[in-house]
């Protein structure tokens, strides 16, 4: 219970240094369709063609949530939200065929707040993505995955 407790500290305290970002504009549009979104249930089910590398996976929040806690098979690319985040996003995507199926996640908080998901989606359109995907997690990782019973890695 001190773990849990722990966790959602230190996640409120995450989201407090990036509070600011949409308290001074930032667009809260959702620049994806229902198309766009996988469900947790269709991604869990497809894990091991994760692990396989037929579908390319990625962590595009901030590192003490990665290391909290991610998506067996996922890689870290960092807080889309900061210009270095962005840059290692495109490094490790950068000789991933453009119709190859990509499928980010960030799970920090609710995407109403989320600093990390529109710019790292809207990086991978520009960059001519045509099978790029969202984990459907609207709230947070550990509300529409873990508490569903679906396999977390912790640490790396």
């Amino acid at each position: 219970m001190k773990v849990l407790r722990l966790r959602r500290l230190i996640s409120v305290l995450i989201l407090g240094l990036f509070a600011g970002v949409n308290a001074k504009g930032a667009d809260n549009t959702y620049p994806w369709n229902p198309s766009d979104l996988v469900p947790p249930a269709q991604l869990n089910n497809q894990l091991a063609a994760v692990k396989q590398g037929k579908i390319v996976l990625i962590h595009v929040g901030f590192a003490v949530m990665y290391r909290m806690g991610h998506i067996p098979g996922s890689q870290y690319a960092g807080p889309a939200a900061k210009p270095d985040g962005l840059a290692a996003l495109k490094k490790l995507v950068a000789n991933v065929p453009r119709n190859h199926q990509i499928i980010i996640y960030c799970g920090c908080c609710p995407w109403a707040d989320c600093p990390n998901i529109r710019p790292a989606f809207r990086v991978l359109k520009e960059m001519g993505f045509s099978n790029l995907k969202i984990l459907d997690i609207p709230d947070r990782l550990s509300n529409d995955w873990t508490a569903k019973g679906y396999a977390i890695v912790k640490g790396e």
